[in-house]
């Protein structure tokens, strides 16, 4: 599917190559296929040589050349891009953005009614080829372009549709949710040093043990609850350690997280808005 279309970034930073290199190795697209545009002639430098795509400095010409476009830009960004570009933008072509704050009503205000629109909210786990991404399509988007969309993002993990409206709490969850378990991984392997074990060799247990963990959840279908339960036997070392973390409150803080992080992520997307002009 993907095969037959042309794909033009505009903007070329870190997601933007996630998902070029996610395509490329899943075999989804050729190199040709594809044209990014970035302000950094360096980083379109970088883009060509180690992927073979094709650069330009000139947003329109991704937009007149692509099938598929998506919008890998800052959100203060979007209304300059936007007013450049809204005129080489028909309802042929389906445009993506994955600027987070950037509701899709601001996005069509500068297009056509009838405009493709999808929003796309992936996590920084993309840059290894393992991430998460909620899709939420526009009321133009079709069937197919929902099937395109995630066929992208399946590429450098796994995605979801959702409700535009919950895209804050994904931010909450998914979006910030690395950097929880990062703290979570870094503490079992201070945990591990305080007991003796060489730093490196904690920080090695501890991250493949969330990785294989989360694997089996993903790959098991299982309930959490009952794959801890299958880990601890009565008596033994893993119950002793699970009755300390529950002394340290560590789910309601975990799920305190969250919610702290999805109204956060309401309030700067109401900023982004304002700064807008909208």
């Amino acid at each position: 599917m993907l095969k037959e279309k042309r794909l033009g970034f505009i903007g070329g930073g870190n997601m933007a190559e996630a998902i070029i290199k996610g395509l490329l190795r899943a075999q989804l697209i050729n190199s040709s296929s594809v044209m990014v545009s970035d302000i950094v002639e360096e980083r379109l430098r970088y883009l060509q040589r180690s992927y073979g795509v094709q650069v330009t400095e000139d947003n329109e010409e991704v937009v007149a050349k692509g099938d598929i476009l998506i919008l890998a830009i800052k959100p203060q960004n979007m209304a300059e891009v936007l007013e450049k570009i809204k005129s080489a933008i028909d309802n042929n072509k389906l445009l993506i953005s994955i600027a987070a704050g950037v509701p899709l009503q601001f996005i069509g205000g500068y297009l056509s009614p009838e405009a493709r629109l999808v929003r796309v909210m992936p996590n920084a786990p993309a840059l290894v080829l393992e991430g998460m991404a909620a899709i939420a399509p526009g009321k133009r988007a079709t069937t197919t372009d929902c099937q395109i969309v995630e066929g992208i993002f399946n590429a450098i993990g796994k995605s979801c549709i959702v409700k535009e409206e919950l895209l804050d709490v994904v931010t909450g969850l998914s979006g910030s949710g690395p950097a929880y378990i990062f703290v979570i991984i870094q503490a079992l392997a201070d945990g591990g040093v305080r007991e003796g074990l060489p730093r490196d060799v904690a920080l090695q247990l501890a991250a493949q043990t969330v990785l294989g963990a989360a694997r089996m959840v993903v790959e098991t279908g299982e309930h959490p609850e009952k794959l801890k339960d299958m880990v601890a036997s009565p008596g033994g070392t893993t119950i002793a350690g699970l009755h300390q973390i529950e002394l340290g409150n560590i789910r309601a803080t975990l799920i305190n997280a969250v919610i702290a992080a999805t109204e956060r992520s309401r309030e700067l997307g109401q900023n982004v808005i304002r700064s807008l002009g909208h």
